[in-house]
C-alpha cells in the first residue's frame, strides 16, 4: 500500500522535474523563457508548488450574451461574463510595484494569437541557443554574434497601451511589467471568446 503522503511526494517530485526542464537559464538551453522579471535567473525556484493553478475553470461554452472582463488586482483573478452571468475565472499575475497594471475602463483593441516581447526576452546565438537569458533591451546589450528572441506572450489581448492579457508565468503574485498574465489554457479560452471592443475592467 502506498501511503498518500508518499503519493503526494511522487506528484510533488515530478512536476518539479518538469518546470526545471522549461529552458529558463542561460548557456546551452534552447527555446523560450519563461518571462521571468520579477527573479534574477539565478534564483528563479523550481517548486513542485510554483506555478500551479488551482483557481481557474471555465464553463460558458453554453452560454450567450455579450462578453466582457473584469481583472480585480486585489484577488489576482479575471471574471469573464456572457450576458451579465459569470462564464469562468482565470488566476492571474498582473504587475509589480514597479510596474503597476493600469485600472480603469477599457476595451479590447488588438488580439494577437503568436504575440512575442519586444522589450524582454533573451540574447540567442545563430542556432537558437539561449547565451544571455531574460534580459531587457532598453538596460542589456548584445553579446556579440546574438540576436533578440523575444519572450512569448501568446493569446495576448492588448486592452490599454503596452498592456494585456496573455500567456504567462504565475508565481502566486503579481511579478509582470504590467500586463496581465494567464494559464496557457485560460489565456486560448479568454483570447478565443473575446473580440475587439469586448469591455474590460480593471479593479484595484
Amino acid at each position: 500500500m502506498i501511503y498518500p503522503v508518499v503519493l503526494r511526494l511522487i506528484a510533488f517530485s515530478s512536476l518539479a522535474l518538469a518546470l526545471a526542464s522549461c529552458g529558463t537559464t542561460s548557456g546551452g538551453s534552447r527555446g523560450q523563457t519563461q518571462y521571468l522579471e520579477a527573479f534574477a535567473p539565478q534564483s528563479v525556484p523550481h517548486s513542485a508548488l510554483y506555478n500551479q493553478d488551482m483557481d481557474s475553470y471555465w464553463d460558458g461554452d453554453g452560454m450567450a450574451g455579450p462578453a466582457s472582463v473584469v481583472i480585480d488586482l486585489s484577488d489576482q483573478k479575471a471574471y469573464f461574463y456572457k450576458g451579465g452571468s459569470l462564464a469562468g475565472v482565470s488566476a492571474l499575475s498582473t504587475g509589480d510595484e514597479k510596474h503597476p497594471t493600469t485600472t480603469g475602463k477599457f476595451k479590447i483593441i488588438q488580439k494577437d494569437q503568436w504575440h512575442k516581447s519586444n522589450l524582454y526576452g533573451d540574447f540567442v546565438d545563430a542556432n537558437g541557443q539561449v547565451v544571455m537569458a531574460n534580459i531587457d533591451v532598453t538596460k542589456d546589450k548584445a553579446p556579440p554574434g546574438t540576436r533578440f528572441e523575444g519572450s512569448k506572450m501568446h493569446h495576448f489581448m492588448r486592452f490599454v497601451g503596452g498592456i494585456g492579457m496573455h500567456e504567462g508565468f504565475l508565481p502566486g503574485y503579481p511579478a509582470s511589467h504590467g500586463c496581465v498574465r494567464m494559464p496557457a489554457h485560460m489565456a486560448a479560452i479568454f483570447f478565443n471568446n473575446v473580440s475587439l471592443n469586448t469591455p474590460v475592467t480593471v479593479r484595484p
